[in-house]
């Protein structure tokens, strides 16, 4: 169903996607670190709360992308639009209430997660956040569009969607940082602006009249309860798992934040470089549920089990390769970061340990998942996935950053436990062939 030339044209332009996208929020910690280590700090810490929306975003595009997927495999185009409008029209209204309720509440979450922190990695904090948060409706609408594009093989677009984005977005950091002197205000407004031009032009785009599955504006507005149960019985289980993974994260973070200034700060530093390293993860994600989804869907069962063999191959080696070259420019990041130098020496170890367990465990613990619940084989990854993010990630952090008193040091080492064991199970399931007694549509 997909020859070398169709994976090709799903994953290059997936990763660079992905790498423009990742490069707001690294953009914001890295550009905000030429200013002190405070603004990085706060900007740093919000963005680990900023990632649990975001994944939330993602897992509820992901849902829908698995029904138009789907669909699409079963040669039923009239459904397949239908859901992608139903994905944009639910992603808006969510978004709308996340961000009504964060502006609502700032003070309050911000004491919650991170009340102990110096009172101007404080200030930076609230700064961010509030910016931030306006955009996330955009986010919303954005990645609603990027999984219609994606399951119709359309993944060029976004591409170059992200790229004109992330070219607004860094010279808006820099004028911000650099000649405006704004602090965490510099990078979260230009971040702001991107996102709204990105959602706006994805909608566009996915509203073509010469595209077969494309948006339709009686569809937006419509309420169809049969297919948002569908989407959300997809990205409710995946929301839960995500949003407890990256809730495990701030929760980390809220303990990184009893470490200091210095740790904060290269935690801060690190996060930004992690993520990097997780782009080709993250970019082969959407390849799995775009292909898995349309192999299901058409009841090609064998073809299936084909591609997540060779998917696993292909992602392992590419993410071996692209966490070593990242692994390999680290040193000259840290060289440039307005930070101590024992928080520089402590990027570079908190570099290595991540990107060690995340290029080779990683591929299955993170992308795998995605092409089981494209086969229907949610409930499965979702009890895997809580299971080992709060009895090894949470764990294993706690106990060896602040009981052994290993510091950040410790909570990378429990989050690698984490990958390994996750992946471990998912690699197993695979091989079981379980998830092809699931039936989506």
């Amino acid at each position: 169903m997909f020859s070398n030339r169709d994976l090709r044209n799903l994953i290059f332009p997936l990763f660079v996607e992905q790498f423009l996208l990742m490069l707001v929020g690294i953009a914001d910690t890295f550009v905000v670190s030429f200013s002190s280590e405070a603004n990085v700090s706060g900007v740093s810490l919000v963005n680990s709360f900023n990632t649990v929306l975001v994944f939330l975003f993602t897992a509820l595009s992901s849902g829908g992308a698995v029904i138009v997927s789907q669909y699409i495999g079963s040669k039923n185009p009239e459904k397949a639009q239908r859901s992608a409008s139903q994905l944009l029209m639910i992603s808006a209204v969510i978004a709308a209430v996340l961000t009504a309720s964060i502006l609502l509440f700032d003070d309050q979450l911000l004491q919650l997660l991170f009340g102990a922190v110096e009172p101007d990695v404080m200030e930076a904090s609230k700064t961010y956040l509030i910016i931030t948060a306006w955009s996330l409706p955009a986010l919303a609408v954005y990645d609603a569009g990027a999984a219609l594009c994606r399951s119709t093989g359309r993944a060029r677009a976004t591409m170059y969607i992200s790229g004109a984005a992330n070219i607004v977005n860094i010279i808006g950091n820099c004028a911000g940082v650099f000649l405006l002197n704004l602090g965490a205000a510099g990078v979260a407004i230009p971040s702001l602006i991107s996102r709204i031009l990105s959602a706006a032009a994805v909608t566009v785009y996915c509203s073509n009249q010469r595209s077969a599955v494309r948006y339709r504006t009686a569809d937006v507005f419509a309420w169809d309860g049969r297919l948002l149960k569908m989407i959300m019985g997809i990205a409710l289980p995946n929301g839960v798992e995500n949003g407890i993974h990256q809730l495990v994260k701030v929760a980390l973070s809220s303990m990184v934040a009893l470490f200091g200034t210095y740790q904060i700060a290269a935690n801060g530093v690190a996060q930004s470089i992690w993520s990097l390293a997780s782009i080709m993860g993250l970019a082969m994600a959407p390849v799995y549920t775009t292909v898995i989804g349309q192999c299901m869907g058409a009841g090609e069962i064998e073809s299936a089990d084909f591609y997540f063999r060779k998917l696993n191959r292909i992602t392992l080696v590419l993410s071996v390769l692209w966490n070593a070259l990242v692994f390999a420019v680290t040193p000259l990041i840290v060289r440039y970061c307005a930070i101590s130098p024992e928080a520089k020496s402590l990027v570079v170890w908190l570099v290595l340990i991540n990107n060690i367990f995340n290029g080779l465990a990683y591929p299955f613990a993170g992308p795998l998942g995605s092409g089981l619940r494209a086969a229907g084989d949610v409930k499965f990854t979702m009890a895997v996935s809580v299971t080992f993010t709060v009895a090894a990630r949470l764990f294993f952090s706690v106990l060896l950053g602040l009981w052994l008193n290993w510091g950040v040091i410790g909570v990378a080492v429990g989050m690698s436990i984490d990958l390994v064991l996750r992946g471990a199970v998912f690699l197993c399931r695979q091989r079981s062939r379980k998830w092809a007694r699931f039936k989506v549509i």
